[in-house]
């Protein structure tokens, strides 16, 4: 049976529903936006078999790993983890129009990249599809004029970036939609590092398409990863942070750890540190998503990807 491709299952947030749902919230407020958001969801969730099953997988998983429920988790779980989506999904927006209060927002290991900031190095930033990373633009330590370009597979940045634009022109966030990693995408990146901007790109899904993929185990069974995050701090020569934002009381924690320093690696070496770093960042993601189970959004057979250019 062929395998779909995360790519291939569709993305289900439209422009219009997020507007939608966006202007409800602020006419209204959030019990109104919740009104809305659980009919929504509950349709979602019955009418989406595939997404409904990956996350029953994800939940179970995170259970025999960690314990993190106390019993095997159910429907029930299921439908909050979709539930807790939609919510994220206005905090995102409320955070990049900076209206989400940033004494809600703690961080922590954030000075690291600060400090690269301040000597107008830029860095690599490996992301996850994991809570709310959009917060870091609300928080008032970080850097003004503050730079994020975050890399996407999918043909969705045009519209991301109009939405974004129309919320906060000036939210320093842009979208670029990256299919392969060759000489022309590499020297725009380059330019951007040069410039002291942060390039974030997430490493829990696979490429669609031009790129190769490691195998590391993520609770408890060997699950794909993207090798480019790695590659291409290798290649640009700048250090490389997983970032996470998650769900902490009535707020978020946003965390950075150092994956990589940045060093040059012969390509004789780059396998093997590729390896490494996708290991670690496998293990950061475990830490993360055990912290906060409902914050990880692949709806999706993650440890079923295909798996198109295995390194």
């Amino acid at each position: 049976m062929k395998k779909n491709h995360w790519a291939d299952l569709g993305e289900s947030t439209f422009v219009a529903g997020i507007w939608f749902l966006y202007g409800v919230y602020r006419l209204f407020g959030r019990l109104p936006f919740r009104f809305f958001l659980y009919p929504v969801v509950s349709y979602y969730w019955i009418s989406r078999p595939v997404a409904r099953r990956s996350s029953l997988e994800y939940l179970q998983r995170l259970q025999a790993s960690k314990n993190t429920f106390g019993k095997p988790p159910g429907r029930w779980q299921g439908y909050l983890h979709f539930i807790r989506f939609g919510e994220t999904l206005l905090d995102k927006l409320l955070a990049i129009g900076g209206n989400f209060p940033a004494d809600k927002v703690s961080l922590t290991g954030h000075d690291i990249i600060w400090d690269e900031l301040e000597k107008q190095q830029g860095c690599l930033i490996v992301t996850a599809h994991l809570g709310c990373l959009e917060l870091m633009q609300s928080a008032s330590t970080w850097k003004k004029n503050f730079k994020v370009n975050v890399l996407v597979h999918t043909a969705h940045a045009t519209s991301f970036n109009r939405i974004l634009n129309r919320i906060n022109p000036d939210a320093g966030v842009n979208f670029l939609q990256v299919t392969q990693f060759n000489a022309p995408t590499a020297m725009m990146l380059a330019d951007r590092i040069a410039a002291g901007e942060v390039i974030a790109i997430a490493g829990d899904r696979v490429p669609t398409s031009g790129d190769r993929i490691v195998n590391a185990e993520f609770l408890g069974k060997s699950a794909p990863f993207p090798a480019g995050p790695y590659l291409m701090a290798s290649l640009l020569t700048c250090p490389a942070y997983a970032m996470a934002c998650v769900r902490s009381g009535d707020g978020y924690a946003l965390k950075v750890e150092k994956l990589a320093d940045a060093v040059a690696t012969p390509r004789s070496k780059r396998s093997d540190l590729i390896t490494q770093q996708a290991t670690k960042y496998a293990a950061w993601l475990e830490c993360r998503v055990a912290e906060s189970p409902l914050d990880w959004f692949n709806f999706f057979p993650f440890w079923d990807q295909a798996a198109r250019n295995e390194q």
